[in-house]
């Protein structure tokens, strides 16, 4: 998601290699690239199914541009499941304490 928050626009592989540069950067990279490539697409797909990514085709070039409302809606609501997440984690750790 963090790709699309400017205004770029980008065909698949650039946008992949643009992705695996920052988890290499971060060394979150884990398994194999072909396998990292295809859940880059997997979540991609999600992204313009739910709206929050527009996919433009010409002739055989596909690219893809972030919608600006759709993906600040997905921020918050990631973030509200991460807060919630820590929140169950502080407790199950309080609980076993």
């Amino acid at each position: 998601m963090a790709a699309f928050t400017g205004k770029t626009t980008f065909e698949f592989k650039p946008l992949f290699d643009h992705v695996f540069t920052n988890l290499r950067a971060r060394n979150a990279a884990s398994g194999g690239e072909e396998m990292l490539r295809l859940r880059c697409y997997e979540k991609l797909q999600s992204l313009v199914d739910r709206g929050a990514v527009k996919k433009t085709i010409k002739g055989v070039a596909k690219t893809y541009k972030g919608v600006s409302a759709p993906l600040a809606l997905m921020g918050v609501e990631m973030e509200q499941v991460r807060t919630d997440w820590t929140e169950r984690l502080a407790n199950a750790r309080a609980a076993a304490a």
